[in-house]
């Protein structure tokens, strides 16, 4: 090879192409002798090239550094580095091993193999190396972000294998489970009407990351930030992943979805003590992790084994760093932030009052146009849900998920809770007291309102199971969350009895109903729309077969759910009352959005104990919008008295949960008229009415 090694320049940090060639530079701060690997092939059994990096000409501080004429994009990459290999104080050094770039912006794994990274021993083979890639070829045609408003954003939580993999997908089979392959759905969920699509970890990760037999299916297992999973390519180039990322964003853009990724900064593929040397371990492992006291181990604070040292001043520059390239590179709209209570962990696991990652993520002019979500907990128990830092991180909002489905299945003491649920959770978001404007104040959208996600039962089996079924992923039905809030409707799991299956129906239909006429941001799982089940599992992450795939048969199967789910969705964009950024006021308000509750009986609700039914109407006068809501999870029908309204009005049913396709809900044009000062609501069903 005909090229010429400088000394090169300690920044940008990875490599970095130019006209002439590519600067390489990493971070390893007591790192004894760094060496550049050069490769032809991912499964070379020694470098084509190794370029020593000498201390004295390619060294400034901590980073060490390159600049190899002739070398452009394509070309792959790795390190080896040799230090001191004393885990007791922090030192995992270990010179065998082939280390991938931290700023890798593509990663090669044909060849990849977990179990030689964790033994003794030369890795070369089966080493994961990083891909040289120049960012700015590629054509954007002029791709914006559709900027969608938190008040009208309506997300859609997906997983890009299981999206198109089954083979009932239509998807040509070297397209299945792949980037290309969801462009091909766009148009599905355009007719859904979702506004944004979370896709769960694309982040390059490490998917034997699972026990024996099993594959890490959700994507939890981070390798590299900067890289697209290359198995959600169908083009087996180097560079492929990368450029079929960008046309699926583009495409979404241009069907005005917006694409937020859930993005994991909490732990790394490397795992525990015993886990496999990949890259930040064998680069500079104090400072990449939180240790224990015994500085052998690593402190867990992500149920995986380690955590990442975001409060590190090199591990918050490579996290913010990341995230400014997803969106200047990538063009993605937003981030939610997996166990994102992690980042705000001192190096001693106490929680901090100021983080500073997540301060400078808030605060960061490059992503202040970008939706930031939290999951606000994390796996060592610090929960952090209406109290996560800042103002622009909207949160999960896990009690949520938690008081309706409890409501839902007529559980005692939940009327209270439900309302606080429906106006946007006032009593968990409080607003700051300060001397500001009410714009100022905290917006009520930040509250992302879900009843299920990829973590736990889909909707289908919350309203067809008792208990968690998870002795498919081989742990003795242990893993998974025991508390699940859920109701069989009479018999667990699959059943021809037709009253179950029609009270299944209803009560998942109630559920959507809850979640589409609250306040706040609404979040679907992939596939509850049309009822997709994983047989009660409610842990499938190393499910990577047709348990956790969307079944595309369930389009037709369940064409009801899949219709109400679409008709809801249209009426809340269409309406301007569910588009308002300030919380409801309670009462009659002659010009802005207010809400009034009822019970039976018009301004009586039951705030009881034992009450099982909640209405309440919403009037917007600016829009002239009148809806009246009312929802009886009582085992008997009751009759609701309705609000009157001016003569030349009248009540029109939208929704009716316990009427059968297509009575069951309908668009405002062809609403039927409501006759008579009460609704016969039947048991465990939901009403929405709209005045016209």
């Amino acid at each position: 090879m005909n090229s010429k090694v400088l000394p090169g320049h300690s920044f940008p940090l990875g490599a970095t192409v130019s006209p002439h060639g590519t600067n390489f530079a990493v971070f390893s701060k007591y790192a004894e002798a760094v060496t550049l690997l050069l490769f032809d092939r991912a499964d070379d059994p020694k470098p084509s090239r190794m370029i020593p990096l000498d201390p004295q000409r390619h060294k400034t501080s901590h980073y060490w550094h390159a600049f190899v004429s002739g070398i452009g994009s394509g070309q792959l990459y790795g390190y080896r580095v040799l230090g001191s290999n004393r885990p007791e104080q922090g030192l995992r050094f270990d010179s065998a091993k082939v280390l991938l770039d931290p700023y890798a912006k593509a990663v090669v794994t044909d060849t990849y193999d977990r179990a030689a990274a964790i033994r003794p021993g030369d890795n070369c083979p089966t080493a994961l190396k990083g891909v040289v890639v120049d960012t700015s070829r590629y054509d954007w045609e002029g791709d914006r972000s559709p900027k969608t408003p938190y008040a009208s954003t309506v997300i859609y939580e997906l997983h890009v294998g299981g999206f198109t993999r089954h083979p009932s997908s239509g998807i040509a089979p070297e397209k299945r489970g792949t980037f290309a392959g969801l462009v091909e759905k766009i148009p599905y969920l355009q007719e859904l009407g979702v506004t944004a699509v979370e896709l769960l970890p694309v982040q390059q990760f490490d998917e034997a990351d699972a026990p024996d037999e099993f594959t890490n299916y959700w994507g939890y297992s981070p390798i590299a930030f900067f890289a697209p999973h290359s198995g959600y390519s169908s083009r087996k180039d180097a560079l492929g992943s990368i450029d079929e990322f960008r046309d699926m964003v583009k495409a979404l853009h241009q069907a005005g979805i917006e694409v937020i990724l859930d993005v994991v900064f909490n732990h790394t593929a490397e795992g525990n003590e015993y886990g496999p040397t990949l890259s930040y371990r064998g680069l500079a492992n104090e400072t990449y992790y939180i240790l224990d006291d015994n500085r052998a181990k690593y402190r867990n604070y992500s149920g995986c084994g380690n955590t990442f040292k975001s409060h590190h001043a090199v591990v918050g520059r490579l996290i913010l760093e990341c995230l400014r390239y997803w969106v200047s590179e990538m063009h993605v709209d937003g981030f939610r932030f997996d166990l994102a209570s992690v980042l705000a962990r001192d190096h001693h696991g106490k929680p901090l009052k100021d983080p500073p990652i997540l301060w400078a993520i808030e605060s960061d002019p490059i992503l202040a146009g970008t939706k930031l979500i939290a999951e606000a907990w994390d796996a060592a128990g610090l929960y952090q849900v209406g109290s996560f830092i800042g103002d622009r991180f909207a949160e999960w909002n896990g009690p949520f998920r938690d008081d309706v489905r409890r409501f839902v299945k007529s559980d005692r003491n939940t009327v209270p809770k439900l309302a606080a649920r429906l106006l946007g959770s006032p009593d968990i978001y409080k607003q700051p007291v300060r001397e500001a404007s009410p714009k100022e104040n905290r917006d009520l959208n930040r509250s992302i309102n879900f009843i299920t996600c990829h973590d736990g039962f889909t909707l289908n089996d919350l309203v067809s199971y008792n208990h968690k079924h998870n002795l498919a992923n081989g742990e003795d039905n242990c893993d998974g969350s025991n508390d699940n809030y859920s109701w069989n409707g009479g018999i667990e799991g699959e059943t021809d009895d037709p009253t179950i299956l029609a009270l299944r129906l209803k009560q998942a239909k109630n559920l959507m109903t809850v979640l589409l006429m609250s306040q706040g941001t609404p979040m679907l799982l992939m596939g509850d729309e049309v009822r997709r089940s994983q047989g009660g599992n409610n842990n499938a992450y190393c499910q990577d077969n047709e348990l956790s795939w969307f079944d595309w048969r369930l389009v037709d199967r369940n064409a009801d759910m899949l219709r109400f789910t679409r008709e809801l969705v249209r009426f809340i964009q269409t309406r301007q009352i569910f588009q308002v950024e300030d919380f409801l006021s309670i009462g009659t308000d002659s010009i802005h959005p207010s809400l009034r509750w009822h019970g039976v009986c018009l301004g009586e609700p039951d705030w009881s104990g034992d009450s099982h039914t909640l209405a309440f109407s919403l009037r917007y006068p600016k829009a002239d919008e009148f809806l009246y809501i009312a929802f009886n999870m009582y085992w008997k029908p009751l009759d609701f008295e309705l609000p009157s309204l001016r003569n030349v009005q009248q009540w029109h049913r939208i929704v009716d949960t316990a009427l059968a396709f297509p009575n069951d809900v309908s668009p405002v044009e062809t609403a039927s008229p409501v006759e008579g000062n009460y609704y016969a609501l039947a048991d465990r069903s939901s009403v929405v009415l709209y005045a016209k």
